[in-house]
């Protein structure tokens, strides 16, 4: 039996979280939020949200805050995990028809692909566009469409056995998390959904560390290339 949750990681980003909230509730599946340690003034907000709050002592970052959202769903008895961000940035409009593409095909990982305005800052589209070619290269030309985007529903049979593999607890989460259900041999299919930048928006992402962690994924994949090679002879 298919039973969603929505998983939405948060540090410190309230600003549109109720309205998030109120959006999501009309669909009818628990909605989880993993606190990752934020400041008081932000805990405050989330007493008021009609949501299931998990609140970390300390902020370990987005990996971090996941992996304790999927250990608690697996618990629990769902199926799948909708993670979405809780800026808000990604049109909501069809997330209906997300989701029925995931019951449609329930063992596949559902990612959104991307679509970007005007709006937004072209260092973030450069960067986004070194990481995909990286993963195109570490996946021998695979169609992943994009490595980054943080609206997925992830099948939590597969997400189980992918956790004691994943090591990424910050930014380069999404990016690793990818990578492992590739090799894990499971179908990923996509979603185009358009993204929004608020010029106001706040961003967790720290340019040079979260760079080079990403960095360190990418080499890591890539130098575990002839291994990879060799199995995918060997399975034929």
């Amino acid at each position: 039996m298919y039973k969603l949750a929505f998983l939405i990681p948060h540090f410190n980003h309230s600003k549109n979280l109720a309205r998030l909230v109120e959006i999501l509730s009309k669909f009818g599946a628990e909605i989880l939020i993993i606190d990752d340690g934020s400041s008081k003034e932000h805990k405050e907000i989330l007493k008021d949200l009609k949501a299931k709050i998990i609140y970390r002592k300390t902020n370990g970052g987005k990996g971090a805050a996941m992996k304790d959202g999927f250990k608690y769903l697996i618990e629990n008895g769902f199926t799948h995990a909708l993670q979405i961000d809780a800026d808000m940035q990604h049109d909501l409009l069809y997330l209906r028809d997300f989701i029925t593409l995931s019951q449609d095909h329930p063992k596949a990982l559902i990612c959104a692909n991307p679509i970007y305005g005007k709006d937004a800052p072209k260092a973030r589209l450069y960067g986004r566009k070194i990481t995909n070619f990286w993963v195109y290269i570490n996946t021998l030309g695979a169609d992943l469409k994009d490595a980054m985007c943080g609206l997925r529903i992830y099948p939590l049979d597969s997400t189980n056995q992918i956790l004691p593999k994943l090591k990424a607890y910050k930014m380069d989460f999404d990016i690793e998390i990818l990578y492992l259900f590739f090799k894990l041999g499971v179908e990923i299919l996509w979603f185009d959904v358009l993204v929004r930048y608020d010029k106001d928006g706040v961003s967790h992402f720290r340019a040079f560390r979260d760079n080079l962690l990403i960095s360190k994924i990418h080499a890591k994949h890539f130098f575990a290339l002839p291994k990879f090679i060799f199995k995918r002879l060997l399975d034929g």
